[in-house]
């Protein structure tokens, strides 16, 4: 197996959590030497003018992070009208992050069943969400939370004017239904 490529795969899966040297070892099964090499190999690779990408040392995690010299294009794309649209995806993770915040993205991820360390980079690099914070939790992960600019995008005074979510009434009528068709089955093999 390709251990840089998991290692890669791994830096990219945690995001802007970032993962310690501890915890690389403790997943990937290998040696603190093993894997400060790998580090080591990977970081270099992107360190080559044709990468966009390279790999951070911050807060005692190691993170994916695009480089400082790519900067104004990174820019011209958060600017970039065209480029503003949000993803249903987006739009949902923007919504649970409305309704629950503060919210980890582990909770984030929990609730839309997928991972959305992407997602949330976006949403930050849009204005649109931003750290809040540390959890209490195992690990102190960040909390987010909408912005002000949120509030604009929407067109709303404050997160008050959010729309209410209403209850799935049928799931209740079908609940109902499973019930009745359960007693006229039970009705009608007692009589038979």
């Amino acid at each position: 197996m390709n251990l840089l490529g998991v290692l890669e795969g791994i830096l990219f899966v945690v995001g802007d959590e970032g993962i310690t040297l501890n915890a690389v070892c403790e997943i990937m099964n290998i040696s603190a030497e093993e894997a400060k090499s790998l580090l080591l190999e990977l970081r270099a690779s992107y360190e080559k003018e044709e990468r966009g990408i390279r790999i951070s040392y911050l807060g005692d995690a190691f993170k994916l992070t695009t480089k400082k010299e790519h900067k104004e294009y990174y820019e011209k794309l958060i600017e970039n009208p065209n480029t503003n649209l949000l993803s249903n995806a987006a739009l949902e993770t923007l919504a649970i992050i409305a309704y629950n915040q503060p919210i980890t993205r582990v909770e984030i991820d929990e609730l839309r069943g997928v991972s959305c360390s992407h997602i949330i980079r976006k949403l930050v690099a849009k204005g649109l969400v931003k750290e809040a914070g540390k959890s209490e939790m195992p690990g102190r992960p960040n909390l987010y939370k909408t912005t002000s600019e949120f509030l604009d995008y929407f067109g709303l005074a404050t997160l008050a004017d959010l729309p209410e979510i209403k209850e799935n009434k049928n799931a209740e009528d079908e609940k109902e239904l499973f019930t009745s068709i359960y007693k006229e089955n039970n009705e009608e093999k007692q009589i038979a």
